[in-house]
């Protein structure tokens, strides 16, 4: 909580300073729920930071016996993929590290510049990193890769034994100074909804609402549908997106309205 002294802290919380300078190190073996408990409303912590501090805690009774598990093939299900072709939206389907795994024809041409990034394969935060593509791409650069790294953050404290989630750290540790500065920081944060501001390099900038459902069937994998307000110049311009990807060879000649939606 910022203003408050460590004794102050450990004070409220009903811990003895020395106790509170352990768990600071990151030493939580052995700590109570209700002692977690206490420290979360000392420190005022919100929902997201509260869970991390108790994923954190779980971690360390565990951590000792257990080894890393070796990254395992995720694969979308063939009836997934027939949904996601069915949806008269761009969607797609990733995992909790951010790995896109799937996407309907207007999902991918939404995203055909990460789809079709250098930096392969096809991950939200290695493309927001480590493309220079991404600052163009996405309007809102630095907010969405701040809470990008707070979500990943986040997971990593759920899952400290995932070897590709802590190779895809050490990669954008290595490669990226902004990603390297704001992993130390160590926000975290859920992973919310929200409306996506895109500049997209055929039809220009997009506002989007971006809904994001969990598979029930499919532990840790995640549906997200992007919609445009009726009426905007963001649904003409995904609707121009639409005939673009159907036909991307015929849009200069067939479209001229593709350089107002550019505009847009």
């Amino acid at each position: 909580m910022p203003g408050l002294r460590r004794e102050e802290v450990a004070s409220l919380a009903g811990v003895s300073v020395e106790y509170y300078k352990r768990l600071e190190r990151g030493n939580a073996t052995g700590a109570s729920d209700a002692v977690l408990e206490a420290l979360a409303d000392a420190l005022q912590l919100d929902d997201a930071e509260r869970a991390h501090l108790f994923d954190l805690a779980r971690a360390a009774r565990h951590i000792a016996p257990r080894r890393r598990r070796s990254p395992v093939q995720q694969r979308v299900r063939p009836v997934v993929q027939r949904i996601l072709d069915s949806i008269d939206a761009p969607a797609t389907v990733s995992n909790m590290r951010g790995d896109y795994l799937a996407a309907n024809q207007l999902g991918r041409a939404l995203y055909s510049p990460l789809f079709e990034s250098r930096e392969q394969p096809p991950n939200s935060a290695r493309f927001t990193f480590l493309d220079p593509a991404a600052q163009a791409f996405f309007i809102d650069w630095e907010n969405l890769a701040k809470d990008l790294v707070a979500t990943l953050r986040s997971i990593a404290g759920r899952n400290p034994c995932d070897r590709a989630l802590s190779d895809l750290v050490g990669e954008l540790s290595t490669r990226s100074d902004a990603f390297r500065t704001w992993w130390a920081a160590h926000n975290v944060r859920y992973y919310q909804t929200c409306t996506k501001r895109l500049h997209h390099p055929v039809v220009g900038d997009l506002e989007l609402s971006h809904e994001v459902m969990e598979l029930s069937a499919d532990t840790g994998l995640r549906l997200a549908i992007f919609t445009a307000e009726p009426g905007s110049r963001s649904e003409a311009a995904l609707n121009l997106l639409a005939s673009w990807a159907a036909t991307p060879d015929q849009l200069p000649d067939e479209h001229p309205a593709a350089d107002d939606a550019r505009r847009s």
